[in-house]
């Protein structure tokens, strides 16, 4: 397993688990996400794009800057899964009203009229007490801290990438 002390794995891995995640719990599950939901998934797609530029390019003195930029938008999606745990915990008001997921195809009109709710403030499931988002917020802060934590010793030469 020494491709998890690899920093460009870690920047791939992460993301896709995390967005995997969200998509099998909603498409299988039917979990739908609300709005704060669909705000945690942006930045772990950018992070996808970081990676794998990252780990195409490893060779090149730009591919640790793309590391870089997919642990910042990891950590920025883990800190918008924090606000959102924080609105469904009730610690505080969230800014958004809620959404919906229409079906694709099909009359539009009747397809959002029946679409269901997702509400923002309300967590649709959780495990020991921790929401979906509050797992973002913890897989996703403590997993850009690791890619830091392991990019900073591959600068100094202690791992090997």
């Amino acid at each position: 397993m020494a491709f998890l002390r690899s920093p460009y794995w870690l920047a791939l891995i992460i993301p896709s688990g995390l967005l995997g995640g969200a998509l099998i719990s909603e498409y299988i599950f039917g979990l739908y996400p609300c709005e704060m939901c669909m705000w945690q998934r942006w930045p772990h797609l950018a992070a996808l794009i970081f990676a794998l530029l990252g780990i195409m390019f490893n060779q090149i003195a730009g591919s640790r800057m793309m590391i870089l930029l997919a642990a910042l938008a990891i950590l920025a999606s883990g800190l918008i899964g924090g606000f959102h745990a924080g609105v469904e915990y009730g610690w505080w008001e969230g800014i958004t009203s809620c959404a919906t997921a229409p079906e694709a195809g099909g009359d539009m009109l009747e397809s959002i009229l029946n679409a269901p709710l997702a509400r923002c403030d309300v967590a649709p499931w959780s495990l020991f007490g921790i929401s979906l988002a509050g797992f973002n917020f913890l897989l996703s802060v403590g997993g850009a801290m690791l890619i830091f934590t392991l990019s900073a010793m591959n600068r100094k030469g202690k791992t090997n990438g």
